[in-house]
């Protein structure tokens, strides 16, 4: 009689247990961009604590899953679709509580526009770039060399490439060339000023659409592909390294740490051939830097990484390229085409 006394009691103390979810994202009822950050925490009275935190994106479908307290990812979700989702903790003593999070997803790229073969177009500005602030420099030869050629019908897949060439000096070595193009906002290249300040905050996904050639592209640190959007003080920046040189493995930027953080994602491209890829990132709904995806000769890897923007007082939207030299400042080419750049 006193074991089923005790056990009586055991039960009423789990029973008893409270529990709380909290969500400090997206909000409930919210409209949210495709890759939306969840935020929360729980708490328990229950001494043994909180087990595990989830995230059901519909009945019975759990999305994501994290041991412990505290929650913090990005899910992936479908364009144009409301989903009625429950973000949930489970404690230790056999207790379990909820919250409800509807959301309203945007549309997808279909709403989309693009710039089609930006590789062939003017508007693009060459810098040099030297070690070891990396500050840009108009002239820096022979340090660093640089140039630009279009129209080129070998090696090419439209009939006219364009190749960029880097060199110079080998001491020191590890110089860059940049180079950029203004697409909307200030300086813009492709007729769209935006003098109203209404079309770049309006947006909030874009791709990066390339085929690049090498070949000698072992002689290549890194390749860099970057996509900023400044507007209202702020700057968002998405930079993509591949590193070659340095490791075959991409990076991306870090604006609030401003450094490169190393994603774990092989990027081996081919010399002598084509390679192809697509670079998808975001601006969440509340301002989040977010990596999505890179996709290399045909493998999509997810990145699912945020940052966050920092100050500025530019205004548009725009694209770099660069080259970094190795250690040797071996001078190497590097052919673009079918540049092709989505926005909504």
């Amino acid at each position: 009689m006193k074991l089923y006394g005790l056990s009586l009691l055991i039960v009423s103390c789990v029973s008893s247990a409270l529990a709380s979810v909290t969500v400090s994202a997206p909000g409930n009822n919210s409209k949210v961009a495709q890759s939306v950050q969840y935020v929360a925490h729980a708490s328990t009275s229950c001494r043994r604590g909180i087990a595990a935190m989830g995230i059901y994106t519909a009945p019975y479908v759990l999305a994501y899953q994290v041991s412990g307290a505290r929650l913090n990812t990005i899910l992936n979700l479908n364009p144009n679709t409301t989903y009625y989702t429950m973000v949930q903790e489970w404690d230790n003593c056999g207790g379990a509580s909820k919250v409800p999070i509807t959301i309203h997803v945007g549309g997808g790229s279909a709403k989309g526009k693009t710039f089609y073969n930006l590789h062939q177009q003017g508007g693009w500005n060459g810098f040099g770039m030297l070690p070891p602030a990396y500050n840009i420099c108009g002239n820096c030869s022979p340090s660093v060399t640089w140039s630009r050629w279009t129209g080129v019908k070998s090696p090419s897949l439209s009939g006219s490439s364009t190749q960029h060439n880097l060199g110079g000096t080998s001491s020191p070595g590890y110089k860059d060339a940049f180079w950029n193009n203004h697409l909307i906002g200030d300086f813009s290249t492709q007729g769209l000023p935006d003098n109203s300040k209404t079309l770049v905050p309006s947006l909030h996904n874009f791709v990066y659409d390339v085929y690049f050639y090498g070949n000698n592209i072992g002689a290549s640190q890194a390749l860099e592909f970057d996509i900023n959007q400044f507007f209202g003080g702020k700057s968002f920046i998405w930079g993509h390294e591949c590193r070659i040189a340095g490791g075959n493995e991409w990076d991306v930027w870090d604006n609030g740490a401003h450094h490169w953080h190393a994603t774990g994602i092989p990027c081996y491209p081919n010399n002598n051939a084509w390679n192809h890829l697509t670079i998808q990132v975001q601006r969440s709904s509340s301002d989040q830097v977010v990596f999505q995806s890179i996709t290399l000769n045909g493998v999509q890897r997810n990145v699912n990484y945020v940052s966050y923007p920092t100050g500025t007082s530019w205004y548009g939207l725009t694209i770099n390229y660069q080259q970094d030299g190795n250690y040797k400042q071996s001078g190497y080419s590097i052919w673009l085409d079918k540049l092709n750049f989505s926005y909504w």
